[in-house]
């Protein structure tokens, strides 16, 4: 499993890309899709609404369980991606890709963002 450099990772097995305009893109890395299995719920955090880093914002079910979804940053959604939405198998086919879950305008940097040598050393996964 290969986690791309570009991005950080959480301990929650969220990954944020870098801010473009005050803007960051969010969702679970492949380790978190694996373990959830095929994924066919999400319920996204909405345009305009106020996250905070490490609360809940939304959450992911699966065929194996429910489970929540942590917001890695502070800030207010801009968008939150209704192809997910609408095939929630994204989450697993296209974790760093298609399938992405929300943008946050960023109102302050993460605390404790990890690089993705320090994630894959988190998870034991090859990077």
């Amino acid at each position: 499993m290969s986690n791309p450099q570009q991005l950080r990772y959480t301990k929650e097995h969220e990954w944020l890309s870098d801010a473009v305009d005050g803007v960051a893109t969010v969702g679970i890395t492949e380790f978190a899709a694996n373990a959830l299995g095929d994924v066919v719920y999400a319920q996204l955090p909405a345009v305009g609404e106020t996250v905070t880093e490490g609360e809940t914002c939304g959450e992911l079910e699966s065929t194996k369980s429910v489970s929540d979804l942590y917001s890695p940053v502070s800030g207010e959604v801009v968008e939150a991606n209704q192809d997910v939405v609408d095939d929630p198998a994204l989450v697993n086919t296209a974790p760093f890709a298609g399938g992405w879950l929300f943008k946050v305008r960023l109102s302050e940097e993460p605390k404790d963002a990890l690089s993705a040598d320090e994630y894959a050393a988190l998870t034991h996964s090859d990077n």
